[in-house]
């Protein structure tokens, strides 16, 4: 069963290196599905696989100035405070409760979701607000839009392990149109690092991460990224995030129609 966590490592590696989108929206549903992790456990382990794997890009993305810290503040001054609130309500009803695995499982079906709307729709989003600059937020109203954003998120992330990736760089698309793609990346990955490891911690605490499986996915996953980052300059975008899409569509939808916990 390790070689096969490894290689599921190494698969959703590959994929992340190929589309940038986070591992969580792929690793989650796999561990649930394929290898009947529970789904509080597939989300403590996932998160815990984030804050390690997050914390290496973010220190490229430093190197090469592309994470604007003042958004990363903002995010964080929302995220952060809602993941403890999300982590303690866990834990309030149950994190490993049968019910509340459910409730669990349908989260990460949905934010799935999110993340495939986020794939499909994000130029036209982006599109949209370019030409209507009048609908642009500026000031406190931005910054007000950022915090309640990473609150939004912070509570995604800590209950289903899923919304740092394409769907908070959606979100910063939307938010701050004139970032280049290399900050917004850089923004999401930075603010992801702590949101993350406190929500790994939450899970810690919840006692619903894996600690040999995180071990078994990392081994897989770090040359995954790496190949998968080289292999993407040769595959065009737009093939990559429609075959990436219609997976996830798919994982969606079998993850709300299974009733049985799996524990």
């Amino acid at each position: 069963m390790d070689l096969f966590y490894v290689v599921s490592g190494f698969a959703v590696g590959i994929l992340v290196g190929l589309t940038g989108v986070g591992g969580g929206s792929l690793m989650t549903p796999l561990l649930t599905l394929m290898f009947g992790v529970s789904p509080a456990v597939a989300v403590g382990t996932d998160l815990a696989f984030a804050s390690v794997t997050k914390v290496a890009g973010t220190f490229a993305h430093r190197f090469h100035g592309n994470v604007r810290w003042e958004i990363v503040r903002h995010l964080c001054y929302g995220a952060l405070p809602a993941a403890v609130v999300a982590a303690l309500s866990l834990k309030y009803f149950g994190a490993l409760d049968e019910h509340l695995g459910q409730v669990i499982r349908y989260s990460i079906a949905g934010s799935v979701l999110l993340t495939v709307v986020a794939l499909l729709f994000r130029k036209k989003m982006v599109a949209w607000i370019t030409a209507h600059p009048e609908r642009q937020l500026h000031g406190k109203s931005l910054t007000a839009a950022t915090i309640t954003a990473g609150a939004v998120l912070g509570i995604l992330v800590t209950i289903s392990s899923i919304g740092a990736g394409a769907i908070g760089a959606t979100i910063l698309v939307m938010l701050y149109p004139r970032l280049s793609p290399a900050e917004i990346a850089g923004t999401d990955i930075a603010y992801a690092v702590p949101l993350t490891a406190i929500a790994a911690l939450g899970h810690w605490w919840l006692g619903s991460i894996n600690w040999g499986l995180l071990v078994m996915l990392l081994l897989g996953s770090v040359p995954g990224i790496t190949l998968g980052s080289l292999m993407a300059r040769a595959v065009p975008e737009r093939i990559l995030r429609g075959l990436l899409a219609t997976i996830l569509t798919v994982v969606a939808v079998k993850l709300s129609g299974v009733t049985a916990y799996i524990a």
